[in-house]
């Protein structure tokens, strides 16, 4: 068992927000992005969180960061189908600048928390 319960996480947690986010945001797109813009902001999304839990399952520091590290990679993906469905005119201008600094501010806590765990491996 890992030494992180990821329930506890408030990357986890930011980043369960985020899926919630997300489902909301989709309901608006057209049909002919099902397979499209929607699949991938929702694999996106949920790869956030899954990848900070599916971490904390290992025995290292070193193999919990490389799934952190895919986490913030997903997230900065995540942040590209945003500015895709912007300029689709998917969503308005309101909601594209409140997701974006959500999206920035989770990118933000994910590299705080891999530097957390960079330091503890130079220790």
């Amino acid at each position: 068992m890992g030494r992180h319960n990821f329930k506890k996480l408030k990357i986890w947690e930011e980043g369960m927000n985020l899926v919630d986010e997300t489902y909301r945001l989709i309901n608006s797109f057209p049909s002919s992005e099902k397979f499209n813009l929607i699949s991938q902001l929702m694999r996106c999304s949920v790869s956030i969180p899954s990848n900070i839990a599916e971490g904390t399952s290992k025995s290292t520091d070193k193999h919990f960061n490389k799934y952190i590290e895919d986490s913030l990679g997903s997230a900065f993906e995540w942040e590209t189908q945003l500015i895709i469905a912007y300029r689709q005119r998917y969503i308005e201008k309101e909601k594209f600048k409140f997701l974006e600094n959500k999206i920035q501010q989770l990118q933000k806590m994910i590299s705080g928390f891999q530097s957390g765990l960079k330091n503890n491996l130079d220790s």
